[in-house]
């Protein structure tokens, strides 16, 4: 039996790596001439790119059958999380738990431990994920002014994005743009990485009077902050939400 399947709902394909599901993400490349298999760590996802005409079952079973290269890969990382009914995930540093019930309202009821939903069991995924962004941009907007103001500055736009690579950026016309997943950290690292960027305002490149400034503008330990990123902020990628 092959190690590589669809879920039936979303026919989304999958491949087993030992006990546990991957999710795989298939591209077809018009100049591709042979699989390639990938192993995005930051969204622990694999991604097999096939030729433009493929039989798509058929790469698959080949990808699943690298079975040691997959198992060296995916050791390194941490098995996503599926985000729906009953799974967790993080809003400002506490897991709250997906409460469901199909009577319920469809917008979501935040509770110490808990958000609430109704509706459609297969929509609730991408509505938290709606709902999380949401969050963050209304956070992390109000932050950002909030700290510039106190240091006489002056903050353009600000949006957010999901970038794989950063937290935040800070254009030379004072636009301010973040990854809506540091809503999932902890208050206090999430705006250190505010003043971070707001220091940019003043100072655009990462020189002593830059680093002085985030210290100034940050009510918390700097440098704590950008530890937890270091040791935990790629997990805050795991988490994948399905329609």
């Amino acid at each position: 039996m092959s190690n590589a399947w669809f879920n039936s709902r979303a026919e989304a394909p999958y491949i087993q790596v030992g006990d546990d599901a991957w999710p795989a993400r298939v591209v077809q490349h018009a100049q591709s001439r042979r699989y390639r298999l990938v192993f995005d760590a930051a969204r622990g996802q694999l991604r097999l790119t096939v030729p433009r005409r493929t039989n798509i079952r058929a790469a698959l079973k080949w990808a699943s059958e690298q079975q040691a290269w997959l198992a060296e890969q995916v050791g390194k990382a941490a098995l996503p999380v599926i985000v729906g009914p009953g799974a967790s995930v993080p809003f400002r540093g506490i897991d709250r738990r997906i409460e469901w019930l199909p009577t319920a309202p469809r917008a979501i009821a935040m509770t110490p431990d808990a958000l609430h939903v109704g509706g459609p069991a297969e929509t609730v995924g991408r509505r938290v994920e709606r709902w999380l962004k949401a969050q963050a941009l209304d956070l992390l907007d109000r932050e950002s002014r909030e700290i510039a103001a106190g240091a006489g500055l002056a903050v353009g736009r600000v949006g957010v994005g999901d970038p794989q690579s950063r937290w935040g950026s800070c254009t030379s016309g004072g636009d301010l743009r973040y990854s809506w997943r540091l809503v999932m950290a902890p208050d206090h690292v999430r705006r250190a990485t505010v003043a971070h960027e707001v220091a940019h305002l003043e100072h655009m490149d990462h020189g002593p009077a830059f680093h002085a400034l985030v210290d100034e503008l940050h009510d918390g330990d700097v440098a704590a902050a950008r530890g937890w990123l270091r040791r935990e902020g790629r997990s805050l990628h795991r988490y994948r939400f399905v329609a």
